[in-house]
């Protein structure tokens, strides 16, 4: 929170009447038509209000990150991830078996990422890394990340890719955060994803486990158009074993999709027991008092549950409970 108060460019926090307020997005300072930031307090640090959350929601067991835009911005950032980590082990430990965790990486620095993975793998509490679609700054085809891949598969360590940076922003201003967030982040997820995919990652790395959030994006949408396009292009230079859309059967993805029918389409293409259940909490909260956020239902969970339900009991088991306990290997005996 020091650094972030400290600093004058995005990502920072500023203070607006009395209240602190975060900045994180890109250009998010420069576009009027957003507020200044979202405001932030201890639910996006404090566990016990994260427990709160969960237990107004009736959720068991959770797995948590650390937000966007991680430590992207820092130029020497290997100490400060090993730090984040320790604590998220230290947090996670204390929670009682009610926490888990994904740590973060210095990601701009693929060698130093590798051996962050090293040390995750050694923490009991956590499952793996989360990650934004830049890489170390050419994306996520980047050859320099091969060693990434490598720690990750040679590990079994989880790989969450999450968007922050949006994919022509410029023609998403001027509607506030809606655009950026609901049509900037699912097009900046595809278009990561698939360039992975077209570099051959998934077939230098099979094992390589990696989980795509809000449903893939656009993904199973496009899954069957960019097979046409790659396969109708003569002179693509893309050489894959499998058509692209079959490396997408080998990703796992969250849950969160806003509709059955998106679901529907993201399991028709995957199956049922890829996806995952998630919140997006503390994001999205509730247009309440910040006292009353704990004891207040979320729009998000409460969604889902009700887009699970509409799946099917199966599904509906499978995504709330026996997918992550089988995936991130989750104990709900303590």
């Amino acid at each position: 929170m020091s650094l972030l108060r400290a600093r004058d460019t995005v990502p920072r926090i500023v203070a607006r009447g009395g209240q602190d307020r975060m900045l994180i997005l890109p250009g998010e300072d420069a576009d009027s038509s957003t507020s200044v930031g979202r405001p932030i307090g201890s639910e996006y640090w404090d566990p016990a209000r994260k427990i709160a959350f969960m237990d107004r929601h009736a959720i068991a067991v959770s797995v948590i990150s650390p937000a966007n835009p991680w430590l992207d911005f820092l130029a020497d950032a290997g100490p400060v991830a090993t730090e984040i980590n320790e604590d998220m082990e230290t947090l996670c430990a204390a929670s009682g078996g009610r926490l888990y965790g994904l740590g973060l990486l210095p990601i701009r620095d693929p060698a130093a990422s590798a051996a962050e993975l090293g040390r995750i793998a050694g923490l009991p509490h956590l499952r793996g890394a989360v990650i934004g679609t830049t890489g170390a700054g050419k994306g996520l085809d980047d050859p320099a990340l091969d060693q990434v891949w490598a720690a990750a598969e040679r590990h079994g360590l989880m790989i969450f890719v999450h968007p922050h940076y949006g994919l022509g922003n410029e023609a998403l201003a001027g509607y506030g955060h809606a655009t950026l967030l609901a049509l900037g982040f699912p097009f900046e997820t595809t278009a990561a994803i698939t360039r992975l995919i077209l570099g051959g990652a998934f077939d230098r790395f099979p094992g390589l486990r990696m989980m795509v959030a809000h449903a893939g994006g656009v993904l199973p949408y496009l899954a069957a158009r960019l097979d046409a396009c790659v396969a109708g292009d003569a002179h693509s230079p893309v050489r894959l074993r499998h058509e692209p859309s079959s490396y997408l059967r080998g990703l796992y993805f969250d849950a969160i999709g806003y509709q059955a029918a998106t679901l529907a389409m993201l399991m028709s293409l995957v199956g049922v027991e890829r996806i995952m259940f998630g919140t997006d909490h503390p994001f999205f909260p509730p247009h309440v008092e910040n006292a009353e956020l704990d004891s207040t239902e979320w729009h998000s969970p409460a969604v889902h549950r009700a887009v699970l339900r509409e799946l099917g009991p199966q599904a509906e088991i499978a995504i709330l409970n026996g997918n992550a306990k089988a995936i991130l290997c989750i104990d709900l005996s303590t």
